[in-house]
């Protein structure tokens, strides 16, 4: 396999990272809805979580994106 080839093929793994990141985004406002519907007065409690759990899966999306372009630029 030629090396440019390879590099390709690992920027695009790596850049599925960030789409999957999305769906991580999805499932931690899917939950922080789903309990809140649950038990509104325990909704403010948990919006300080919600932000954390959101934060750290965009930041994964955002890691695998800059993994990927340094594949393809490099």
């Amino acid at each position: 396999m030629d090396a440019q080839a390879a590099k390709l093929l690992g920027a695009g793994l790596a850049a599925i990272g960030a789409g999957l990141a999305s769906i991580g985004v999805g499932n931690v406002f899917a939950a922080y809805l789903s309990g809140a519907l649950r038990n509104p007065g325990a909704a403010d409690g948990q919006q300080a979580r919600l932000f954390i759990g959101f934060a750290a899966a965009e930041l994964l999306g955002l890691l695998a994106f800059v993994v990927a372009v340094l594949l393809i630029l490099k």
